[in-house]
């Protein structure tokens, strides 16, 4: 996987396992206890589940590749922890993107 697409990878992801998580909190766990709707916590949990997964492997897979210090994955994986976190180191993973050559 070249430097350019594993790092687009790794961008795409997160913002999808950022957005899934807001639609979890902010829709599906409210449908679940106002509107009696645990069917909504079922699917988008699944979703986020599955993107979650994929961001961990492709920060590892980051890690291992580009041979980055151990702060770097510790600080992605703590930004997926935090509901908006992924949006706001994303800034950064841009920096640690090595140039071309």
């Amino acid at each position: 996987m070249p430097v350019t697409s594993s790092y687009a990878a790794l961008r795409l992801i997160g913002r999808m396992e950022a957005l899934s998580f807001l639609a979890l909190l902010g829709f599906a766990m409210p449908m679940k206890y106002i509107a009696a709707k645990p069917e909504f916590v079922l699917w988008t949990g699944w979703v986020h589940g599955v993107l979650f997964i994929a961001y961990l492997g492709l920060v590892a897979h980051a890690w291992q590749r580009h041979a980055w210090p151990m702060s770097r994955p510790a600080l992605l994986l703590l930004a997926a922890l935090l509901p908006f976190g992924p949006f706001l180191v994303e800034p950064r993973l841009r920096r640690w993107k090595p140039g071309p050559g």
